[in-house]
């Protein structure tokens, strides 16, 4: 959350006033204030799926846990911060206005996220109390998807930030509705949003390829490529620093307030950091195209250098910096052997899911279950054991108060013939 919420912001503004004393001596047409801002958040949201693609979970849980959860982060914190410039007046600027844009953005985070845990607690308890859809794969399923997908509708509806939105009532209900539903609904669910996010991160590369072939843009440029590319060079570059300002700083704040070094971020691991994030995605595209075009078409000849530049950063950052990933991956961080039989990062089998039901078994079962059913990754047994004071009282309190009301794992029986049973009988 540090890295996601509070590094953005860095990053944010050191994107914006580099961009707005350096765009101005490149002659690309008039921009105003919230122009500058705008770029700033732009260019603010990251995409580290390369990165996670090549980081190995088991034996960096701490990294990847990092790398993760501020990819999970920024992209929000960078749509909610693009949404609360656009609430802003600049057309008189004054004091007043950084307390405005500052009171906007805690205004839509906390809002989005209290709606986004409101309707995952609200789907949890409909599955666990009311049995709406109880025993039926498709129906539980179908009620999943309607109430993650009534979360974004509200947040349009308020005008709020969607993607916060859907992202906290993602989080509560993979923590407690996930686990009110049968064993079948539970294996259905994982694979078929994992394929169809697969589908839809093919999508958007594809979208990207096909609209960075779009002439018309690509017209108003040609006139004068040298400005193009530096604007492209400007923007790539306070990428770099903006990316540096917050990581290194912050990893030294956190490394103070740790005592044990296994805690701690090494430099190692804070330069893995930094590169994850310096790839732009179709979060920026998207955000570029909503500011600087009207109806799908640029209408200034600034509004289509800022779309080009935008795609251009979007494309050498995701084919350069990412080709070069696994390259610095491996140099950076030189994977240990170890048996493939000890840790699966991925477990082959559903039986893996009824593990942490496997803690009642005793003697010789549990050790026949123990020696057939893959360890969990260690990412997963470092967010199942609380190590933190804050981690460690939350659990209790979710324990005594929140999964008795709202399930999740040890408190929803099985369904009686279901394969877990099955497995276990």
């Amino acid at each position: 959350m540090l890295f996601g919420a509070v590094g953005t912001l860095i990053s944010f503004a050191i994107i914006t006033v580099g961009a707005s004393q350096l765009l101005k001596k490149l002659d690309i047409g008039f921009l105003e204030m919230g122009d500058y801002l705008a770029i700033g958040a732009i260019l603010s949201a990251t995409d580290a799926v390369c990165t996670l693609q090549v980081l190995n979970q088991d034996e960096t849980p701490l990294l990847y846990s990092l790398v993760f959860g501020e990819g999970v982060v920024n992209d929000a914190t960078s749509v909610v911060i693009f949404n609360a410039i656009q609430k802003v007046d600049l057309s008189h600027v004054n004091s007043g206005i950084v307390g405005q844009f500052i009171g906007n953005f805690l205004t839509l985070f906390i809002k989005s996220t209290l709606l986004g845990n409101s309707i995952g607690l609200l789907s949890a308890y409909i599955i666990k109390k009311l049995y709406l859809g109880r025993h039926s794969t498709d129906r539980e399923v179908a009620l999943m998807a309607l109430m993650a997908y009534l979360s974004y509708v509200m947040a349009e509806l308020f005008d709020l930030s969607g993607i916060l939105t859907v992202f906290f009532c993602g989080i509560v209900m993979s923590h407690y509705t996930w686990h009110n539903v049968t064993e079948s609904s539970r294996v259905t669910t994982k694979h078929g949003f994992a394929t169809l996010s697969f589908i839809a991160e093919v999508f958007i590369f594809v979208y990207v390829g096909m609209d960075a072939l779009d002439i018309e843009k690509w017209r108003f440029v040609s006139r004068s490529p040298g400005t193009s590319i530096g604007v492209s060079s400007v923007l790539l570059g306070l990428v770099l620093v903006g990316r540096a300002a917050f990581v290194f700083p912050l990893s030294f704040l956190i490394n103070l307030s740790k005592q044990s070094d296994s805690e701690k971020i090494n430099f190692k691991h804070q330069v893995t950091i930094w590169w994850a994030g310096l790839m732009r995605g179709a979060v920026s595209i998207a955000l570029a195209y909503n500011k600087f075009a009207k109806s799908g078409h640029t209408q200034l000849p600034g509004n289509a250098v800022m779309i080009t530049s935008t795609i251009t950063v979007v494309l050498f950052s995701t084919l350069v910096f990412g080709m070069l990933t696994k390259p610095l991956v491996r140099f950076m961080l030189p994977s240990s052997r170890r048996p493939s039989t000890l840790i699966s990062s991925e477990p082959s089998s559903p039986k893996s899911l009824t593990l942490p039901l496997l803690g009642s078994l005793q003697g010789s079962e549990s050790d026949a279950v123990n020696n057939s059913t893959p360890r969990p990754p260690s990412l997963r047994m470092l967010l199942s054991t609380p190590t933190h004071t804050v981690h460690l009282y939350w659990r209790k309190f979710d324990n005594a108060f929140m999964r008795p009301v709202f399930g999740g794992r040890g408190f929803v029986p099985y369904v009686r013939g279901s394969p877990v049973e099955m497995s276990l009988s």
